[in-house]
């Protein structure tokens, strides 16, 4: 009798890409695609996907696991819960942080979190690097070391009052992720404008959550992005732009994306699907849906879903940072805390896709192919984990998200996996969800339970890849042959 030729084929679903759709199997050997076509043989397990979209794992490019704050607060997942959460929502890949604090060894802070994710997580994983403490043994030691061993990004802060990076030190940092060859990450916002924009609130009575959305200011966005990409510039290094909000954020970097400046840029579902008037709950009830940057007006949402569209912005990402709503939380300064008090972050690993899929696909917005683009080939891309993660594809990892997309769902707490305790999107009716969630071959989501077991992801070593390499083209200042011979990089 002739043995199967694969271990596994999924049986006439309807695939789609970041570029086509189209009907066809797929079959698995080992852990990645062997084949796609029209009836093929049989394999040692079916999956009949007739009806169903068979769609490749997400890869979300921003989340906050098993991190401590610079406030001293954990956040409430485990790298186990975090990455349950992720598959229950079609997500196969995810890149959280290696987060330094001041006065910490970046090494050794590699090293930590590396042996929470390879304890717990159930999907596969890279690192960002956060750098917090710009020191001399850090830069000319620690990154370039921690690069070439597979952590090609580094995340700066420009705001937060034990995280922000000033002009000087960025520049230093920019100039050794240039060295290295590593992506330089940013949350940009203008951190003098946020803190007077605070002191003044609370002197003057308004404390509400709602008054974070205000704290903020939009100019403080659209100015630190000015200010990064000019520095960038300078430098001759490419930058990724996190959790753009404002519709002047997206202006600036269409700008600057329009002169062939090397800048990435994302958005996140809390800036496409709520809005400032979500913070305005009584009490301290808004605090469940405080993140940094704050959600904004419908008018940015807009802005936002445009500047997806021409490909100003690359990516959607879940910026997942989960606190629950407790005094280990968001109330760790007591029941009534002022805006300034709680902790920043929502949780969204679980529902990004189910959010976006609803909205691009259901709904007609943008489209199935750019629903695949913006949530799974485009960050595999820039991070450079393509083409094995991210796409439908011959030798790529068996990552694989097979989509009911007749499946209406109801948001509620109860059905998330993540130990936030809530969703800021609870009561929200969606059309389409992932039933069956495959990582590299093997079945860890299908029919609403989980089969995979702690631990079982796996590092994704990584160079920065095409997205990092500098353009070659120097600025006046920095060019030896328009500066009088100074050799500045």
């Amino acid at each position: 009798m002739t043995e199967p030729a694969y271990d596994l084929i999924i049986r006439g679903g309807r695939i789609a890409t970041a570029t086509d759709v189209f009907e066809a199997d797929v079959a698995v050997s080992g852990e990645t695609i062997a084949a796609i076509g029209r009836g093929l043989v049989t394999g040692k397990r079916e999956i009949d996907a007739r009806g169903k979209l068979v769609l490749p794992g997400g890869v979300d490019a921003h989340a906050h696991i098993e991190q401590l704050s610079a406030a001293g607060i954990m956040n409430a997942d485990t790298f186990e819960s975090a990455t349950v959460s992720a598959a229950f929502g079609g997500t196969t890949t995810v890149i959280p942080f290696a987060a330094q604090h001041v006065g910490m060894n970046l090494r050794q802070v590699v090293e930590d979190y590396h042996a929470l994710a390879k304890k717990g997580a159930v999907i596969d994983y890279a690192f960002h690097m956060i750098i917090v403490d710009p020191t001399k043994e850090t830069l000319e030691e620690h990154v370039p070391a921690l690069v070439k061993q597979g952590h090609a990004s580094i995340k700066i802060f420009m705001t937060y009052d034990r995280l922000k990076i000033d002009d000087e030190p960025l520049l230093d940092i920019l100039a050794a992720a240039r060295e290295s060859g590593a992506l330089l990450c940013a949350h940009a916002e203008n951190h003098g404008i946020i803190a007077w924009m605070v002191k003044r609130l609370l002197a003057r009575g308004y404390t509400q959550p709602k008054y974070h959305a205000i704290s903020h200011a939009r100019i403080s966005e659209a100015e630190a992005f000015n200010r990064l990409i000019g520095m960038a510039a300078l430098i001759d290094q490419p930058i990724m732009i996190f959790h753009v909000s404002t519709a002047e954020g997206a202006k600036v970097i269409r700008d600057a994306r329009g002169q062939g400046l090397k800048v990435f840029a994302e958005t996140c579902p809390q800036y496409l699907f709520l809005t400032a008037d979500d913070l305005d709950k009584p009490g301290a009830d808004g605090a469940k849906w405080m993140c940094s940057p704050p959600p904004r007006r419908v008018s940015d949402q807009e802005a936002l879903w445009q500047a997806l569209a021409l490909g100003d912005l690359q990516t959607v990402s879940s910026d997942h940072a989960p606190y629950r709503f407790d005094e280990t939380g968001k109330l760790r300064a007591g029941p009534n805390p002022n805006f300034k008090q709680v902790a920043n972050g929502l949780p969204g690993l679980q529902v990004r896709l189910p959010l976006l899929f609803d909205a691009m696909v259901s709904k007609g917005r943008l489209g199935l192919e750019k629903f695949v683009e913006l949530t799974a080939t485009a960050p595999a891309k820039i991070y450079n984990l393509h083409p094995r993660k991210g796409s439908i594809a011959v030798g790529a990892d068996a990552d694989i998200a097979i989509w009911d997309p007749a499946r209406e769902v109801i948001l509620n707490d109860e059905m998330m996996h993540d130990l936030a305790g809530y969703t800021p999107f609870a009561g929200r009716k969606l059309r389409g969800w992932p039933v069956t969630v495959l990582s590299r071959g093997r079945m860890i989501v299908a029919d609403g339970k989980r089969s995979a077991e702690a631990g079982s992801g796996r590092f994704l070593p990584r160079n920065g890849g095409d997205a990092a390499k500098p353009t070659g083209r120097l600025v006046a200042d920095m060019d030896p042959a328009l500066n009088f011979g100074a050799k500045l990089l």
